[in-house]
């Protein structure tokens, strides 16, 4: 996606309105130009911006009385723009373990989800530190996170560039990194040590012990 600013000024623009609009559903430029009362053309303009940072695309053609209208629909990577319930839920429910289970109980639990969450992505006996760490990587970017690798005195670390995909949540429960942690270790089959930064603004740090593996 492109540097696009997504704040409270893009989703109060005409480009936003037309953004809203086909979150509804598709959308012709006709039936977006009558809902906006602008222009056909004017409408054809923002939806090529939004369809060229990647928010938008073409799906599927209706008749028309000279040529097909188009039908545009919000990509899967513009959905992610608004704010989802799921944080909400995660921190009510870490907020209800903390009061009906021990410290201890509630990292064993975050353990076993974090290896639950790595099922069918592990690593293979054969291979490689080098190997293990970019599936890590790679893993951990589909979570939602912005990680890059470091080799510092020999110590292979995975740390964040911007964002923590767990940020909304560490500030509230600094023992999700536990999930982090066990998540990296059951992918890559390494000893892997948490050493984030919690707070308003997370960084995640995992350190990953090539020589202690774990049985592979």
């Amino acid at each position: 996606m492109k540097d696009t600013k997504f704040g409270q000024n893009f989703f109060g623009s005409t480009r936003g309105q037309v953004f809203g609009l086909l979150r509804r559903g598709t959308g012709t430029v006709e039936e977006l130009s009558k809902e906006l009362q602008l222009t056909d053309n004017a409408v054809r303009a923002h939806l090529a911006t939004l369809e060229r940072d990647g928010l938008v695309e073409r799906r599927g053609t209706q008749p028309g009385l000279r040529k097909p209208h188009v039908y545009y629909v919000l990509s899967a990577e513009a959905e992610q723009l608004y704010p989802k319930a799921y944080a909400t839920l995660f921190n009510q429910l870490l907020s209800t373990l903390k009061r009906r289970t021990t410290s201890d109980e509630l990292e064993e639990i975050l353990s076993d989800v974090g290896h639950s969450l790595a099922v069918g992505n592990t690593a293979d006996p054969s291979e490689t530190l080098e190997s293990r760490a970019q599936r890590a990587l790679a893993t951990f970017e589909s979570m939602g996170g912005a990680p890059a690798l470091e080799n510092e005195d020999g110590k292979l670390k995975i740390y964040s560039v911007t964002t923590c995909p767990f940020d909304v949540s560490i500030s509230q429960h600094p023992e999700v990194c536990r999930l982090a942690e066990a998540f990296l270790s059951e992918v890559t089959g390494l000893r892997v040590r948490e050493h984030c930064q919690k707070g308003e603004h997370s960084k995640c740090t995992f350190e990953l012990d090539g020589e202690k593996s774990l049985g592979l």
